[in-house]
């Protein structure tokens, strides 16, 4: 068994259905893991599962609400009835913030919300599984990887995005927590922080040409990231390879942050 075989792992991926998640789902199952995407649309999730399905790996999905404690529970049971166990859980359900109104404006509403998603959706979810990643220790079995996916908003000051960015610090601060918290149980806890990436969530941005002509000269790469520039760090953190890493805030962005 090389030392980023995934076979026998299984790996849950929220808000793996597009985007990022996908392409992580899809990089854990071409690795070996058998993979359970959660996302709140059913369709997506279905396409997402055939698409994985397609290459010959066990993948499954569970429609589920991250901002809901039992749904997440719920989400977590079937899992666990399909597969038997969660080996790996890349947090990754996220909403963005869009930058468009003024922080003086800013409604009790839009922050309760964004903080309803982006880390108490976490929290849900890395909840459910440390219990049974550290169950499963006592057990004898100690292995367990808990993945966050962040956001350079994490690091820098973004006009009009200060709800975003301050739930994105906030992930970062609970990794670093869980990475020390629960390394005795051979659990590591990570994060990664995206560059600019081609989404449904950056779609806007992607067309607008005073934006990229902003942000493309300051990307050594001189490109936007895809999804699947997300598999390898998402094999790695998921296999043996990473078993001494944790607490970490890795940086995946084609070099914006060092230029």
């Amino acid at each position: 068994m090389g030392i980023f075989d995934l076979d026998g792992r299984v790996a849950v991926i929220t808000g793996g259905n597009g985007g990022i998640g996908l392409g992580i789902a899809q990089a854990l199952a071409d690795a070996g893991a058998a993979v359970s995407i959660w996302g709140r649309n059913a369709d997506k999730n279905a396409q997402a599962v055939a698409s994985i399905a397609a290459k010959g790996s066990r993948a499954e999905a569970q429609v589920c609400d991250v901002t809901d404690a039992a749904s997440v529970k719920a989400a977590m049971a079937a899992t666990l009835q399909t597969f038997g166990r969660v080996d790996g859980c890349f947090a990754n359900a996220g909403i963005g913030g869009g930058g468009r109104r003024a922080f003086i404006d800013r409604t009790d509403d839009e922050w309760r919300r964004m903080f309803a998603t982006n880390l108490d959706g976490v929290f849900h979810v890395f909840r459910e599984a440390a219990r049974h990643m550290t169950e499963r220790a006592a057990g004898g079995d100690a292995f367990g990887r808990l993945v966050a996916t962040s956001s350079m908003a994490s690091l820098f000051g973004t006009a009009r995005n200060e709800h975003y960015a301050a739930t994105k610090a906030a992930t970062n601060a609970v990794v670093r927590a869980l990475g020390v918290e629960l390394a005795r149980y051979g659990i590591t806890a990570n994060a990664i922080l995206p560059g600019w990436i081609k989404s449904d969530m950056t779609q806007g941005l992607m067309a607008d040409d005073k934006f990229v002509g902003n942000v493309m000269p300051r990307i050594p790469m001189r490109r936007f990231g895809e999804p699947a520039d997300f598999g390898g760090i998402a094999v790695y953190l998921m296999s043996r390879a990473s078993s001494y890493h944790t607490g970490d805030m890795i940086v995946i962005d084609g070099g914006y942050t060092t230029f």
